[in-house]
Parts: C-alpha cells; structure tokens; sequence
C-alpha cells in the first residue's frame, strides 16, 4: 500500500513539473500496487469465510450422524 500511495505522489509531482510520460508510468506502476494489494486481501478474507463455511459443513454432519 505504500508502494502505492509513493507511485500517486510521485506522478502528481512529475505532472507539476511536466514531465507526463514519466507521471504516467509512476501512477500505472502505484496503480499497479494498490490492485496487487487488494487482491492479497481479498483472497485472505475469502479464505477465511472458506475456512469458516468448513466448520459449519462439519458441525452439520455431526448433527446429522
């Protein structure tokens, strides 16, 4: 997420010294961060439901044995 919040900081600063190839290259790669980021959390909080629909999946058989 820093990487990120760097890669935004240092476009909006090449965009105000006009240099906008480079601006645009620092903000696809922060861009590219914050995604990556995102999608390691998303597959955590996906794990966890997982692991919790297993526990319920198990208690249900218990009940029903």
């Amino acid at each position: 997420m820093v990487l990120a919040g760097v890669g935004g900081a240092m476009a909006a600063y090449l965009v105000l010294q006009g240099d906008y190839e480079k601006a645009f290259v620092a903000a696809a790669g922060g861009a590219v961060c914050w995604i990556l980021n995102y999608r390691v959390q998303l597959r955590e909080s996906l794990a966890k439901e997982d692991e919790v629909q297993e526990d319920e999946e198990e208690s249900d058989e218990e009940v029903h044995s």
